[in-house]
């Protein structure tokens, strides 16, 4: 577990763009913290690295949003499923094991059907700006981890 103090949205904008860079086809990163905290500004600064040039929105209602770049990106908001058997509905398999980037905000609602590597972010208030935790699950993440603290 690493944590980074993120004092304003550039400096969240900065390591979402970085993270983004080092992903692959595959990886999942699970997002979950405070209402406000950046989950949504993290999605979007990854989906840039991802060369995905579409407006990226929270899928607050429609659970999943697609979008092309360098790699599919697949956009979870799950704050709003009732149980994790929703997800199997919507094909969650097919995203999490695809060809693809999956990003999961609110994924503490879900943990008994996340894959078991992948990356944990939290985000919540400190001070004037943010803190990130990040818990790498898989020697895979733990890579990821080390590069993006360089």
């Amino acid at each position: 577990m690493e944590k980074i103090y993120l004092k304003d949205e550039k400096e969240t904008r900065g390591i979402g763009y970085r993270l983004g860079k080092l992903l692959n086809k595959g990886n999942v990163v699970c997002l979950i913290g405070d209402l406000g905290a950046g989950k949504t500004t993290i999605t979007k600064s990854i989906a840039n690295a991802l060369d995905v040039h579409d407006y990226i929105t929270s899928p607050t209602f429609t659970i999943v949003n697609e979008y092309e770049g360098r790699l599919p990106l697949y956009h979870f908001d799950v704050y709003r499923i009732s149980s994790s058997e929703e997800m199997y509905e919507i094909g969650f398999e097919e995203y999490i094991y695809g060809q693809g980037v999956c990003i999961i905000e609110w994924a503490n609602l879900i943990e008994d059907i996340l894959p078991d590597n992948y990356l944990k972010v939290e985000l919540n208030y400190k001070e004037e700006g943010r803190e990130m935790i990040l818990t790498p699950f898989g020697s895979e993440y733990e890579k990821i981890v080390e590069e993006l603290l360089k």
